[in-house]
C-alpha cells in the first residue's frame, strides 16, 4: 500500500509502500478514503511524543481518517465488513496512521460509524479538531448572552469553536483575515476581527472597553505570551488555551479561570459529532482535497501558513 511516513524523528515526509496491515483479534482494517491534516501531525512526526511512548520506523503519519471496514478480526462484533467508519487511527508504537491507502484501529478504540448523508472528507475531517473545538467551548462554560473571542479562528479548530460557542448562545467574537470575515459571520461570529491589520488585543479593547467574559485561545503555542488577552477577560471570567499557554496562577490572581486543555476523543463524542454533522448543525469547511502522493509537499506548506479549514488527502 502507499503511505506518508518519516524515517525518524524530524525526517522530511515521504511516499513510501508499506504491507498492509493485519488486523489483530479486536481490531478493524480499513481502507482510508480521506485523511485529515492536523498540526498535530508533524508535531507528532517531530518527536512530540517521543517520551511518551515507543516508536516504531517507518512511521506512518497522520490520525484522523474515514474509510469502509474491509476486514474484522476473529472477536470484532461492533463492526462488519463494508461499515462506513471514521475516527483516530495514530499508532505510533505499531508506526501506524492515517496518510495511507489502509489502517486499523480497535472496535472499543476512538472509532465510530459514519450516518447517512455525511460524506467520508466530511467525516475524516471531524476527530481532532471537532473533538479540540467542541471541549474548549465547554471548558469556557459559556452562558448565552456572554461574549468570547475565539482567537484563531479561521482554521479548522476554530470554524468549529465559532459554532459551538454560537449554540450555546455566546456573542462570539472571531479573529480571521479580511476575505474570510463572511464565511466565519456565516459560522455565527458577530464580529470578526483582522489580525493582520491591528493586534486583536486593541481591537477588542475598543469594541469591549468593560471587558469580555472568555477566550479560547487557539494559536499560541507553549510559553507564549496571553498577557494582552488575558486582560480583557472581565474577573470571573475563562481563558482556555489549546496549547498549555494559560499562566493559571496568575490569571486566578485576578479571577479569571485559566484552563490549558488537553482534549481527549471518545467514540461517543465522535458520534456525536457526526450527527451535528447529519442535521447540518455541524458544518465542516473543506479547503482543499489533494492526492495522498502530493501529502509531502501539503505537510511542508501548511507548517508555514494559516488553516482555512480542513485539508483532506484522498488515496
Amino acid at each position: 500500500m502507499q503511505a506518508v511516513v518519516v524515517t525518524e524523528f524530524g525526517a522530511e515526509p515521504r511516499l513510501a509502500q508499506l504491507p498492509v496491515p493485519d488486523p489483530g483479534p479486536t481490531e478493524v482494517l480499513v481502507r482510508i478514503h480521506a485523511a485529515a491534516l492536523n498540526p498535530s501531525d508533524w508535531k507528532v512526526a517531530d518527536g512530540a511524543l517521543r517520551n511518551v511512548a515507543p516508536h516504531a520506523f517507518p512511521l506512518v503519519m497522520g490520525s484522523d481518517g474515514a474509510g469502509i471496514v474491509e476486514k474484522t478480526g476473529s472477536r470484532v462484533s461492533r463492526f462488519r465488513a463494508g461499515d462506513r467508519v471514521f475516527g483516530q487511527f495514530m499508532q505510533v508504537q505499531r508506526g501506524l496512521g492515517s496518510y495511507a491507502e489502509y489502517s486499523v484501529a480497535d472496535q472499543d478504540g476512538v472509532i465510530a460509524s459514519i450516518p447517512d448523508g455525511v460524506a467520508r472528507p466530511v467525516a475524516a475531517a471531524l476527530p481532532t479538531a471537532g473533538v479540540a473545538a467542541y471541549q474548549a467551548v465547554e471548558a469556557a462554560r459559556l452562558k448565552p448572552g456572554q461574549v468570547v473571542l475565539i482567537n484563531g479562528a479561521g482554521g479548522g479548530v476554530g470554524q468549529f469553536a465559532i459554532q459551538f460557542a454560537a449554540r450555546a448562545g455566546a456573542r462570539v467574537l472571531a479573529t480571521g483575515t479580511a476575505d474570510l470575515a463572511e464565511h466565519l459571520q456565516g459560522l455565527g461570529a458577530a464580529m470578526v476581527f483582522d489580525f493582520t491589520r491591528v493586534p486583536t488585543h486593541k481591537q477588542v479593547a475598543t469594541a469591549y472597553p468593560g471587558g469580555i467574559d472568555a477566550v479560547v485561545d487557539l494559536v499560541t503555542p507553549a510559553g507564549g505570551d496571553l498577557q494582552a488577552m488575558s486582560a480583557l477577560i472581565r474577573p470571573g471570567g475563562t481563558l482556555v488555551s489549546a496549547n498549555h499557554a494559560a499562566p493559571q496562577e496568575t490569571l486566578a490572581g485576578r479571577g479569571v479561570r485559566g484552563i490549558n486543555l488537553s482534549s481527549a476523543a471518545s467514540a461517543d463524542l465522535l458520534t456525536k459529532l457526526a450527527e451535528l454533522a447529519a442535521t447540518g448543525d455541524l458544518r465542516v469547511h473543506i479547503d482543499r482535497q489533494v492526492r495522498l502522493s502530493a501529502a509531502p509537499a501539503t505537510v511542508a506548506h501548511a507548517r508555514v501558513s494559516h488553516a482555512r479549514g480542513k485539508t483532506l488527502f484522498l488515496p
